[in-house]
């Protein structure tokens, strides 16, 4: 490569997210010996079909990466957070995935997610003062075990 330059900025161009994405893509290829990564979203829609929230990730060599969450206050308190995880915890299984990491913020939901069975990894302080940014994870073997017992009873 010949030389270089860098430039810092806050509006990377699509092609050059592309650049770094597909270049990411190819190498983890390369290494694993197979492609798999792919978008995952659990979408909340009203009545009138607008999206007013939900589960927005994906699933990469046997990872479920969970990497935004909303849902308006609206349509809190209504078992919809537990079952957009339960979907999309789901479905990372029938995709193979062996377990998924995620992060929240100290003010948001890690109570919510440790009631799900996911258990901190670590945190990092952030701001505003005394606030951290959680990292979060869950083990998906024990489903996969009980997946694929359901589907040897079947065949």
């Amino acid at each position: 490569m010949s030389d270089v330059t860098m430039v810092l900025t806050d509006a990377p161009s699509e092609a050059a997210q592309r650049v770094i994405t597909e270049g990411l893509d190819d190498y983890n290829a390369a290494q694993a010996g197979y492609r798999d990564w792919r978008p995952l979203a659990v979408l909340v829609h009203e009545e009138d079909e607008r999206v007013v929230g939900g589960m927005l990730g994906r699933t990469s060599l046997g990872l479920l990466f969970v990497n935004l969450v909303y849902l308006p206050e609206g349509v809190r308190s209504r078992r919809i957070g537990s079952e957009m995880l339960r979907m999309i915890e789901e479905e990372a299984v029938r995709r193979g995935c062996r377990s998924g990491i995620l992060m929240t913020i100290s003010f948001q939901a890690p109570g919510f997610y440790e009631r799900h069975g996911w258990r901190e990894l670590g945190r990092v302080e952030c701001e505003p003062v005394g606030t951290h940014r959680i990292v979060m994870t869950k083990s998906f073997v024990a489903a996969q075990r009980s997946r694929v017992a359901r589907e040897c009873e079947h065949a």
